[in-house]
């Protein structure tokens, strides 16, 4: 099974972004969706590349949800 796991953009450097991961950092590729990023940006993360923004109160219920899954 794979999942898409919520980052918070970090830094933009053209088509690519440093995204922060319940506070491990990876570089992810931003050039699938056509939606201008900003420094503070929540995201949906798939296989190193962005596929959706979130809102804030969406990517805080996703990440409370996998919390929950990981503790049990």
């Amino acid at each position: 099974m794979c999942l898409a796991i919520p980052g918070k953009i970090i830094l933009i450097k053209e088509d690519k972004a440093e995204a922060d991961f319940m506070g491990a950092r990876k570089e992810v590729n931003i050039s699938l969706i056509d939606l201008k990023l900003k420094q503070g940006d929540y995201v949906l993360i798939h296989a190193g590349f962005v596929i959706q923004k979130l809102s804030t109160k969406d990517a805080k219920n996703s990440l409370d949800a996998h919390n929950k899954i990981v503790i049990q």
